[in-house]
Formats: structure tokens, C-alpha cells, sequence
């Protein structure tokens, strides 16, 4: 069959969306092994934090004590270790919103980054994410674990990939729910493609996972496929089209229906820069001026992953800073591109204990010198990190 320019063009197009979507279901990693030597006997420091400036979600405090006791953050620095911070600033730790598990060297990363949560958007076996869960000192996650796909996608062919998440109909939904609950995902991943899974099975999944009191999150890498996944009802998108931007009719869908965003510019980027046709980055960056003008609330994540044959791999812990200066570029301010990394991830997740500094939350934190509200690179001046209250060494840059 001859391929002119239209269908080279269409065909590659929708490589690239398969590409971004395969991204999402790693190949099987080596299961983590042993953590002991992760923060081992250190949750018992109790540390006094003295002379830092605090970012408390609107602005950069003046000089003060924070208390980090037990892991949580404390009232009083009595019979603490105390460290002058000589007025660095001091932020909650940093999320990313969309990562794939890999193995502890994940972990690993993103604590040298100052990134103690992060929410991965599609792993299996559940052994693996399982063993990557609670580890002492490193990077706090969450999985969506198996995605729902359609027959015939890259997800389907991949060996040992469950059979009862490759859905052929709106039928199969109420079970694919229960076995991800079963399996202990936290929330629901459904992959939505041109061709992929019906509206009415989308929209299943849907009802199903919020019957069974979780969230769903939709992979969408085109105008239509978002608007599918607004009409299905999901709580979250993730991506934001590479082949035309939001106009500010779907961006007000969002805002009405509540969607959050999640834009991974960091993976759209790199898609935009291999040069295939019909494919933009100026396309998704004005996808996020759309949505912030139109009052969406929007979160930083990465689509940091390692997965075989994926041409864009943004690095795990140091994609979230690049994602923070795009999303700045793409129209947000540096208060808005910090909130997008700490409270708000927060807020949207349910994980009530961590994305400010307040008494008796996590002691997720990250010292920074510089402003980040003056300038966002800022926040990769990282000096020291502490997850869970526990103090991790960072990368140098």
C-alpha cells in the first residue's frame, strides 16, 4: 500500500500517541530487593531547623524555627539538634504527578531531587509496586497500577500484561475495578486512544471506580481523546494535545466539572521536538495558558519513566524542575508553578499530611537557596532534603 504525505503524516502522529501511552505500562522491572540500609535508625533525630524562610503556599516568610520531630513536623524544638539554615528557603516536599516505577533507584532519584511523593500512572505486577511502597527515607508513592486499554493496543502485547484490563466492552468494567481494588491500586488509570476504548466502556470505568470510592485518571494526548475524557467524567487528564491547543470552551469544561490537569509538558516537549508532522509543543503550551486563563487547577508531573523503546525518557527528580520552569513559560506564575508541585497535588490526591509545613505533617522538606518566587530555577538549588523526616543526601547538579 503507498503512503502519501496525508496518511505518513497521520501515521506517525499517531505513533507518537502510542509511544507517550506505551510509556505508561513499564516492562517488568527486578523487584526492589532489600531497603534496610534506606534511612535506617534515623526517625528518632529530632532537628530544629533555625533562621529559614518558609514557603507557606502564598509567600517566602521572614526567618524562622521549624521543628522536625519523629518525622512529623514538630511545636517544639526542646532537646533538638539545631542547623542554621542562614536564610535559605525551606519548601514542602515536591510531587510529581505522573511517574512510572521502575525499581529503588526510582526512589532513589527522586529524593536526591527533593521530590518526596510521587504518584506513578501505571505499574505492574503489583509485587513490584507493592516493594516499592513505605520504604524508610525514600520517596513516599502511590500507583494506579494496571491500566485499562483496548485490544490491540502496546499495552495489550506486552508479555505477562492482565488480561482482564484489556477491555473489549462496557461489561468488563465492574470487574477490571474490582481487580485493581483487590490488587490495592490507589486510584484508576484508563488509557484513552484514537482508536481505543469505546466511550461507553470509558464511561463504565468511570462509574465503576467511583462507586468504588476512587479516582480516575484518563491518558490523553489529543484534542478529542480530551474531550472524551471530559464527557466520560474522569477526575483527572493527563497530557495536554499535541495536535491543536485547548480553545477556551474545553478549558472551561475543566473548571466546571472540576478536571484537573496534568499537563506533563517535560514528555510533551520532547515529543514536540522529534519532528514529526502535525506534532507541536507550541500546541501544548498554549493547551496550558488556555487552562490556567481559565481558572483549572493544574499540577506538575513529569511521565519520567525507563520503559524500553520510548524515544523521550525525562530523568526522574530532575524533570519536575524543568516542568516547573514550562509551566512557568506556558503562562503560570512561580507561586502558582510551586503549588502545582506541593498543596495542590495534595488537595487533588486526598493525602492530607503533607504539601505544607504545618504542625504534624510529614516532614517532607526541601532547602533551597534562593527565591523561587523571584525565580523558579530556585528550586534546583537544592541543599538538603528530608523525606518522612528523614534526611537524604541531595544530587548534585
Amino acid at each position: 500500500m503507498c503512503i502519501n504525505d496525508t496518511n505518513r503524516r497521520s501515521f506517525l502522529k499517531g505513533a507518537a500517541a502510542v509511544s507517550i501511552a506505551a510509556a505508561g505500562v513499564p516492562a517488568l522491572a527486578a523487584p526492589a530487593g532489600a531497603h534496610a540500609q534506606d534511612g535506617a535508625g534515623l526517625f528518632g533525630d529530632k532537628v530544629a531547623l533555625s533562621n529559614v524562610r518558609v514557603f507557606d503556599g502564598d509567600q517566602v516568610t521572614s526567618p524562622r524555627t521549624v521543628v522536625i520531630d519523629n518525622g512529623r513536623i514538630g511545636i517544639s524544638s526542646l532537646g533538638a539538634r539545631r542547623i542554621d539554615c542562614g536564610g535559605a528557603v525551606l519548601l514542602p516536599g515536591l510531587t510529581d504527578a505522573h511517574i512510572h516505577l521502575r525499581d529503588v533507584n526510582t526512589l532513589r532519584a527522586l529524593s536526591g531531587y527533593g521530590v518526596t511523593t510521587g504518584l506513578d500512572m501505571a505499574t505492574f505486577p503489583p509485587s513490584l509496586v507493592d516493594s516499592l511502597r513505605g520504604v524508610p527515607g525514600l520517596t513516599d508513592i502511590r500507583s494506579a497500577g494496571t491500566p485499562a486499554v483496548a485490544p490491540g493496543s502496546p499495552q495489550s502485547q506486552i508479555p505477562g500484561f492482565p488480561a482482564d484490563a484489556v477491555l473489549t466492552g462496557p461489561e468488563q468494567a465492574g470487574q477490571f475495578v474490582r481487580s485493581r481494588v483487590t490488587e490495592g491500586s490507589d486510584y484508576i488509570k484508563i488509557i484513552i486512544d484514537e482508536p481505543g476504548l469505546s466511550p461507553q466502556t470509558i464511561k463504565a470505568v468511570t462509574t465503576a471506580a467511583h462507586s468504588a470510592g476512587k479516582l480516575v485518571m484518563a491518558h490523553a494526548t489529543s484534542t478529542a481523546t480530551v474531550v472524551r475524557a471530559l464527557d466520560a467524567g474522569v477526575d483527572m487528564i493527563h497530557h495536554v494535545p499535541l495536535d491543536s491547543a485547548l480553545t477556551p470552551s474545553v478549558a472551561a469544561r475543566y473548571v466546571s466539572s472540576g478536571t484537573v490537569a496534568v499537563p506533563t509538558l517535560t514528555m510533551m516537549e520532547g515529543f514536540g521536538n522529534l519532528g514529526i508532522p502535525g506534532l507541536d509543543y507550541a500546541a501544548a503550551e498554549g493547551s496550558v495558558a488556555a487552562l490556567r486563563r481559565a481558572g483549572a487547577r493544574i499540577l506538575a508531573g513529569t511521565d519520567s519513566n525507563l520503559t524500553p523503546g520510548i524515544p523521550v525518557q525525562p530523568p526522574y527528580g530532575a524533570g519536575l524542575h524543568h516542568e516547573l520552569e514550562l509551566l512557568v513559560r506556558a503562562g503560570l506564575t512561580n507561586r502558582e508553578a510551586l503549588r502545582a508541585t506541593t498543596s495542590l497535588p495534595a488537595q487533588a490526591f486526598g493525602l492530607r499530611d503533607r504539601g505544607t509545613i504545618r504542625v504534624g505533617n510529614r516532614a517532607d522538606l526541601v532547602l533551597v537557596d534562593g527565591d523561587p518566587l523571584t525565580d523558579i530555577t530556585a528550586t534546583r538549588a537544592v541543599r538538603r532534603v528530608w523525606v518522612g523526616g528523614v534526611e537524604y543526601t541531595p544530587t548534585t547538579a
